[in-house]
């Protein structure tokens, strides 16, 4: 089965301003050939960020079974380097397989990382699964963005975008209670192997629906050999610096990862290959506005590693309610990306209120979660209320995000916008990591460590942090006077 894309005529002169949009309602979305389009979409990225959360939390035993702690952290690190490189590569991907067989390609590569870590005899070959996992991941992820350019119509992006988002939401409650379930009985293999079914199911799914071109057939792509080797080493090195214990090595790893950023923006401002559309790293431009929100907005939630940590040493909750408590951003950023894109007609002022909610959760952070509450709910609430806020914040701003970069990218450029978006959020995810590590062990919460290094680490995390989503506002505003009422 093979669906033709219709294409509609070009409007000319000043015709396309006036014609209305089209309402979009959930219906719209989830009927006919849209809904089968969507379910294709939703479920790529749901396969990645599920796998994600079982491999979190089944790496653990996966070492008291098979050893390597010494490169515990690396099983993360590869993951998130071979997903940056798999957006970066996904244009190329789009342009040369088409969506029908990029999309078989990405689940075929994920489900072989997924059965190199189930089978995984030693933390070397796991290691190797884990890149491989990363790397079709990376391609699922940047492309369900990519494709409901190119699937659904306009007036549905928003909706499309909220319900992609939202995925990651669901996965927090899914993936944890796959993962702890199978780890706690000893079965952690079964928790990577119950994936590859999905997988099998989704690129069937994504065989008979999805079409076999693409309608950017005048878009070409080149690989940015360059640009990938230096990511990829800027990844490593700030990544590297943060598991260290010195300060010294912290900024080390960061100095060197952001040098690397700006020798990028050079390179790429430059290269015949690009990186990111033309503009992407002039914050004078739209685009380069924009990316540079989504680098602000995903530094901003990063100390969202750090609470189920500190919700266990300074508020006495088990391991299990902290990670649930912890879960509560991701559940505001799923509420507010499925009721965002209902607003769009006020989708200025979700551009700028977005970053102010962030920045709200992260101050009740700071105030709350410093203080040793052994329990007590007149302190969690405010807690849990402020993580809420910052979920919340992102969430209600990302269907506009994400529509606008579609919009404002050439339209030459436009898969390499979609996966260039997916590769600015995956590595500031990455920096900021890296950066809420060296923020924490700056404040003592290795030494001293115990209550009074969590009380300092928390104060620290929640300041440093907030600064993220103040400039953001800044940038924000600065979006809304370059894109008018886009989105």
């Amino acid at each position: 089965m093979d669906f033709d894309l219709e294409q509609p005529a070009p409007l000319a002169g000043n015709a396309a301003a006036a014609v209305a949009p089209k309402p979009a309602g959930w219906g719209d979305l989830f009927s006919g050939r849209h809904g089968i389009y969507t379910f294709a979409l939703a479920g790529g990225v749901t396969l990645h960020a599920v796998n994600m959360y079982i491999a979190t939390t089944a790496m653990p035993s996966v070492i008291a079974d098979i050893g390597g702690l010494d490169f515990y952290a690396w099983a993360t690190t590869l993951f998130v380097v071979a997903s940056i490189l798999g957006s970066a590569l996904t244009a190329k991907l789009l342009n040369g397989s088409g969506p029908r067989g990029a999309y078989v390609l990405a689940t075929s590569i994920f489900a072989l990382g997924t059965l190199t870590c189930a089978l995984a005899p030693s933390i070397p070959v796991m290691l190797v699964g884990r890149a491989i996992q990363g790397l079709g991941g990376g391609f699922l992820f940047a492309l369900a963005y990519a494709l409901i350019r190119i699937v659904l119509p306009e007036h549905l992006w928003a909706r499309a975008i909220g319900l992609t988002s939202a995925m990651f939401g669901i996965a927090t409650l899914i993936g944890p209670a796959i993962g702890g379930i199978f780890a706690e009985y000893g079965a952690w293999r079964l928790g990577f192997s119950s994936l590859l079914p999905f997988c099998l199911a989704f690129a069937i799914v994504a065989y008979v629906t999805l079409p076999r071109k693409s309608r950017d057939t005048n878009e070409r792509v080149a690989v940015p050999f360059l640009q990938l080797v230096m990511l990829t080493v800027a990844v490593l090195a700030v990544s590297a610096g943060s598991l260290s214990a010195q300060l010294a090595w912290n900024l080390a790893g960061l100095g060197a990862g952001l040098a690397l950023i700006v020798l990028i923006s050079g390179v790429d401002a430059r290269a015949s290959a690009r990186l990111l559309p033309r503009g992407a790293f002039n914050v004078s431009t739209p685009l380069g506005a924009l990316y540079l929100t989504v680098a602000l907005l995903m530094l901003a939630i990063q100390p969202e590693i750090f609470v189920p940590y500190l919700l266990q040493n300074l508020h006495g909750q088990s391991p299990l309610w902290s990670g649930y408590i912890a879960a509560v951003m991701s559940l505001g950023w799923s509420i507010a990306s499925f009721m965002s894109s209902r607003w769009q007609a006020h989708a200025d002022r979700l551009m700028v209120l977005g970053p102010l909610l962030v920045l709200a959760g992260l101050v009740l952070f700071a105030l709350f979660m410093p203080v040793n509450g052994a329990g007590d709910w007149s302190l969690l609430l405010p807690i849990g209320f402020g993580l809420l806020l910052v979920g919340f914040g992102v969430g209600v701003t990302w269907p506009g995000l994400v529509t606008r970069i579609f919009q404002c990218a050439p339209p030459t450029e436009q898969d390499l916008a979609a996966g260039g978006m997916t590769t600015v959020q995956l590595f500031f995810m990455a920096l900021g990591t890296a950066c809420a590590g060296m923020v924490a062990n700056f404040a003592g919460i290795v030494e001293p460590g115990g209550v009074e290094g969590a009380a300092n680490a928390a104060v620290w995390l929640g300041t440093i942090f907030a600064l993220a989503p103040a400039l953001c506002v800044l940038v924000a505003l600065r979006v809304v006077r370059l894109t008018g009422q886009r989105g």
